[in-house]
């Protein structure tokens, strides 16, 4: 079982560029490409990215020849719009936000083969091709429409653009866009708009009219439901998919705009169109094959080798009629159709006379005329009119009809394209008791998820137990609890470590107890007859083969549970055998089951690798494995059949490394945390924030102020002036505890004291501070050194036998006081970080006046609780990488 890399993602190749081999199975895997002007929330991440990842993974760990290309979309009038919001380029907008869902994407592992983007040579070049190849062929036609203008500006307005009166009867927002009304929620055109004003100049913009090419999509509707009824089932496309699709088809195609009067975008290669540029609906979708032609200038062996290479497709199931529908037109235009063969004249199509007449301009340009079709269907003359009332109660108002052109673009060109053959979408995902919102900026977002420091296979496993493949699902912050500490710290955590530490166990040493392996795998001669064995086998052989069934259909939860129950499974078979009891009694019989436990530790590293492959990582080095291994699940090396056998699969005499644990507790502490600090939207987050500053504020003007001397300014009086009463002093809380996350790099006994250490501990700044501190006669030297601690650092100095101490060092002592243990901040905690409690991170005092008695006042309410966690009152002391804790004294005092 050793075959795939273990790469952790990231989009930095380094192996070499792969082409479609003869013989294997080719697969080429996309994903829908993330919009460029804002940070992905977890709801985008599910529904394509790290779906499309977990596919590519589970391809490679099967032997296939797969890649996997993705990149941001960035054309178009949102980026435009971002860009005047942040008063800089959309170059710069893009630029920005590329490199923000590139580190978003590297934090969560995303092993593409190339992450591009579409503002690049390489899509302007393939997008014009593809258009010029259709107005040689005729597909396209011209029309006139009519938009809202700004002579101010001199420019056309998109929706986003105008601002005005909603005129919805009760509403009468005053800033509503010209595409919703965000206080009622109302879809509309920007011409419904009650007084409208351009959103830039704020001047009253004026319709004007506007030529614009079309696509024409309703002369393939037979081949279209051809290629659907067929494809659909030969890639086991999704019943939402399918329903999608046909609901979109029923609702009757349209010939469809492909340019927009803007700037940011693909510049149209036609005179009479080079004012514009093409409509991200035409140019974006383009996009997968253009960053293919960036990963290889081989691309065409991909994208034009349909005998040979498949093509699947991941998305949210906004964008699925316009990967399914248009791919159709891509079929047909692969197929060679022209617009006569499909029956394209006007006439056939029902075109109205108005429609016809639109293109009057042909008549002074033959040239013109000889190039673009009369539409085949009437046109509303505005423009938002031409999205239906199915398509924005799907895309959100078209805002995220991104793939609408992608094959349809290709309809004439007569080329051999490699056409999807199978779809994976998912529904939407939920944030507690709304919706994730990138535009209102509601939920978690993929920054977010790293500033938890909750690990990133945890929020792997989580998003992916939690895929929203048939209907919409929910994340809550206590069900990702669940999820952690039951399934898997308790399950597969839990098996693990207990294999791994029970062969790590010295039977010689006392602490082995007389029993272990001392690290190394013993023999299981013999295991072929222990039924209880051969039972797990058989059972385990099964779960493998359901869960390459799963995978092949891409479904990716029923995969992930069946490799979940191969652990559960594995614990079962621990506690039925008592191997604690074997080796004592039966030593053979113990040694067959620990052979056989260690190869499903490393089974189920090999079947998770595609869910959280940093986990598989981490059990390849406890298994004491090189970092290079390839893990395999391929049908030539006989993987799945030796599954069957799982104690043949490490061989006997190895030596194992050290086990430790896999996960940690998430505590509830901890998700109240989560939940009140990703409450609301990032709006109201920040005006939180702004509050609790302004607060501040008000606190430090009616604190004394200190002239720097540590004296306080006093107020001139007149000699006849009352005696004023004392400024107001600020509230005792813990906002004025300077604790901060530091590490002892030097400890040593003091040398006129035999009960006192002196420290040098690094707080985060130029120098580490020299601290004394009474633990000789509670601590040992050697847990001292090099160990993260947490620093009280705006104590008064005081000199102590000799030596000055710049800080105090946080302990907690039993009831009795015959116990003392240090306060531990998170391993992951940054050095120099500030300990908080929620609700108190003001700005801390310079210097702790000891007249005040501050730290005096505060230290009764400081303590440890049941759970071993440091609190002041009872909320933890927090970092941004979790609460701080000590190792057993619970409900004890903190000095």
């Amino acid at each position: 079982m050793g075959d795939l890399p273990t790469d952790s993602g990231g989009t930095d190749r380094k192996s070499p560029v792969k082409l479609p081999i003869a013989g294997k199975r080719n697969i080429l895997i996309t994903s829908a490409l993330p919009y460029v002007n804002n940070v992905p929330h977890l709801g985008n991440i599910i529904g394509c990215v790290l779906s499309a990842d977990v596919f590519a993974r589970y391809c490679r760990l099967r032997g296939y020849n797969a890649i996997y290309v993705c990149g941001t979309d960035e054309y178009g009038t949102a980026t435009e719009t971002k860009a005047l919001e942040e008063n800089c380029t959309p170059k710069q907008i893009c630029d920005k936000y590329h490199a923000i869902h590139k580190q978003v994407y590297d934090w969560f592992n995303i092993s593409f083969d190339e992450f591009g983007r579409t503002s690049t040579p390489q899509q302007t070049e393939v997008c014009q091709a593809i258009f010029k190849k259709l107005m040689e062929n005729h597909w396209l036609s011209e029309n006139t429409m009519q938009q809202l203008y700004c002579d101010t500006c001199q420019r056309f307005l998109a929706d986003r653009l105008v601002e005005g009166i909603c005129p919805t009867p009760g509403c009468n927002y005053d800033s509503a866009r010209g595409d919703q009304c965000e206080k009622c929620g109302k879809l509309l055109n920007p011409t419904e708009l009650q007084d409208p004003r351009c959103k830039v100049c704020r001047n009253t913009p004026r319709i004007r009219d506007t030529n614009h090419l079309f696509l024409e999509l309703p002369l393939l509707k037979d081949k279209l439901v051809e290629y659907i009824n067929s494809m659909s089932v030969a890639g086991s496309w999704s019943q939402n998919a399918i329903q999608a699709t046909n609901a979109w088809l029923k609702e009757g195609l349209k010939h469809r705009c492909i340019t927009r009067d803007l700037k940011w975008g693909v510049p149209v290669p036609h005179e009479r169109f080079r004012d514009k540029v093409f409509y991200v609906w035409f140019d974006a979708p383009i996009g997968y094959v253009s960053i293919t032609s960036c990963y290889t200038s081989e691309w065409e062996k991909w994208w034009k080798n349909p005998e040979n290479v498949e093509l699947y497709q991941f998305m949210g199931k906004d964008n699925v009629p316009f990967h399914t529908v248009s791919t159709c037109f891509w079929a047909a235009g692969a197929a060679g159709a022209s617009p006569a063969a499909a029956g394209a004249s006007p006439a056939a199509a029902g075109a109205s006379p108005a429609a016809a007449g639109a293109v009057a301009a042909k008549e002074e340009s033959p040239s013109i005329c000889s190039t673009f079709r009369s539409p085949t269907t009437s046109l509303s003359p505005l423009f938002a009119s031409e999205i239906s009332p199915l398509e924005r109660e799907i895309t959100g108002n078209g805002s995220n009809l991104l793939q609408v052109m992608f094959p349809s673009t290709l309809l004439g060109t007569g080329e051999n394209w490699t056409l999807m053959k199978t779809i994976s979408v998912t529904e939407y995902l939920n944030y507690e008791a709304g919706k994730f919102s990138k535009s209102k900026g509601v939920g978690v977002f993929g920054n977010d998820a790293k500033d938890t420091n909750i690990p990133v296979e945890v929020w792997r496993y989580y998003l992916l137990t939690n895929r929203p493949e048939v209907s919409d699902t929910l994340f809550t912050w206590a069900d990702l609890q669940a999820k952690l500490n039951s399934e898997l710290l308790a399950n597969l955590g839990n098996f693990i470590n207990r294999v791994l530490s029970f062969i790590a166990k010295d039977p010689e040493s006392e602490s082995g107890r007389g029993s272990g392996y001392n690290y190394i795998i013993p023999e299981a001669s013999g295991a072929e007859e222990h039924l209880l064995t051969k039972t797990l086998g058989d059972k385990v052989g099964s779960y493998v083969e359901q869960y390459v069934e799963a995978m092949e259909k891409v479904k990716m939860k029923q995969g992930l549970k069946t490799a979940m129950s191969i652990s559960g499974e594995g614990n079962a078979y621990l506690q039925e055998s008592q191997f604690w009891k074997l080796y004592k009694e039966d030593q053979p019989s113990c040694s067959i089951v620990m052979k056989t436990s260690v190869g499903l530790v490393y089974l189920l590293a090999c079947l998770l690798e595609p869910f959280i492959p940093s986990f598989s990582v981490e059990v390849l080095n406890q298994l004491n494995l090189p970092a290079e291994t390839r893990f395999s699940l391929s049908d030539e090396n006989g993987d799945i059949e030796r599954a069957k056998r799982p104690w043949e699969i490490l061989p006997a005499g190895h030596t194992i490394g050290t086990p430790m644990p896999l996960f940690k507790e998430l505590k509830d502490e901890e998700v109240e945390f989560f939940k009140q600090k990703f409450a609301g939207s990032q709006a109201d987050r920040k005006d939180k924030a702004e509050a609790e500053a302004t607060k501040i504020a008000e606190q430090l003007k009616r604190t004394k102020v200190s002239d720097g001397k540590g004296k306080k300014e006093r107020p001139a009086k007149s000699a006849t002036e009352a005696k004023p009463k004392a400024s107001a002093e600020a509230e005792i809380s813990m906002s004025r505890l300077d604790i901060r996350v530091g590490l002892i790099t030097k400890v040593e006994k003091h040398p006129d004291a035999d009960s006192l250490y002196k420290e040098e501990i690094d707080v985060g700044e130029a120098a580490p501070r020299t601290v004394i501190s009474g633990l000789v006669n509670h601590i040992p030297i050697e847990e001292m050194q090099n160990r993260k601690v947490c620093v009280l650092c705006n104590l008064k100095p005081a000199t102590m036998r000799g030596i000055k101490s710049h800080a105090m060092v946080l302990a907690a002592s039993s009831s009795d006081h015959t116990k003392v243990e240090l306060v531990d901040p998170p391993e992951a905690a940054a050095l120099g970080e500030r300990v908080t409690v929620a609700g108190f991170e003001g700005k801390p005092d310079d210097v702790l006046n000891p007249k005040k008695k501050v730290w005096e006042t505060l230290c009764p309410d400081l303590h440890t609780d049941k759970d071993l966690v440091a609190c002041y009152k009872n909320l933890p002391f927090t970092t941004s990488a979790g609460v701080c804790k000590v190792s057993s004294i619970s409900n004890g005092s903190i000095r």
